[in-house]
């Protein structure tokens, strides 16, 4: 490493100290939600399989997690697979679901879940999951079903408009059984029949790689999420980039006055 390099990373750990502490000192979001773009493209970037770039995302999460935690964070929401990826490559699909398989054994087997106490709850079409994988989702549920220090929402097989769908084919149902009544269908009655209907709604909705849309994520819980979109590649975004986010989100909230 030169002179050069050696000056610049002491200037960002300089300004990484800075920023983190203007961000403690202000309104911390409870809930944060996080579209994870542009594993593949970051893959491809470098000359790799994109199958590789998902590796590369899920690593990130793990410093993504362990920044939230360090701010308080109380619930963070990840959209990891829509309904819509199935339309993928089979090769990708497997892998990917391969991937969310070890991942979360790797959770349950070397304890940063028990550590930091952290509720685990997979949201989404459960059906269309392996048999090895709903086991796997079913155990590390159970397992941290008592924790409540942090609450991770994993969106898998996850898809808003089908969500949507969902609750209201539910709701049906039990007009049909008389059990409800009409005219008693309001906001708290449909929000009961949501995936994350025991959480508040996202206070910030973050998502990398540019692009500058939802993509079919939590519709519902959005309606008054501040929203925050990071030119960068999921794999490549960094603590500064998160910070800013943070920032962005409690200038909006003064300015607001929330």
């Amino acid at each position: 490493m030169d002179i050069g390099d050696k000056i610049a990373n002491t200037v960002g750990r300089v300004y990484e100290k800075r920023l983190l502490d203007i961000v403690k000192s202000g309104k911390i979001p409870n809930h944060v939600a996080i579209i994870m773009d542009g594993n593949r493209r970051y893959a491809h970037d470098l000359g790799l399989d994109p199958v590789q770039g998902h590796y590369f995302g899920r690593d990130k999460l793990y410093e993504f997690l362990n920044w939230c935690i360090e701010l308080n964070i109380k619930i963070v929401t990840v959209f990891a697979f829509s309904t819509e990826n199935f339309n993928r490559s089979s090769r990708e699909v497997e892998a990917l679901m391969d991937l969310f398989e070890k991942s979360l054994e790797k959770e349950l087997t070397e304890g940063r879940i028990h550590r930091d106490k952290v509720k685990v709850k997979i949201i989404g079409r459960r059906d269309l999951l392996s048999e090895r994988l709903r086991k796997k989702v079913e155990e590390i549920e159970d397992v941290t079903k008592n924790y409540d220090n942090y609450f991770l929402n994993l969106a898998i097989a996850y898809g808003g408009r089908e969500e949507i769908l969902k609750a209201i084919r539910e709701i049906a149902e039990d007009v049909k059984q008389g059990k409800v009544e009409p005219d008693s269908i309001d906001e708290n009655l449909f929000r009961r029949h949501l995936y994350t209907a025991d959480l508040p709604d996202p206070d910030l909705i973050l998502r990398t790689s540019g692009e500058e849309r939802i993509s079919n994520f939590l519709l519902w819980q959005i309606a008054y999420s501040e929203l925050y979109f990071a030119d960068v590649y999921w794999p490549s975004f960094s603590k500064i980039d998160f910070l800013r986010a943070i920032l962005s989100y409690q200038k909006r909230s003064r300015r607001f006055g929330v």
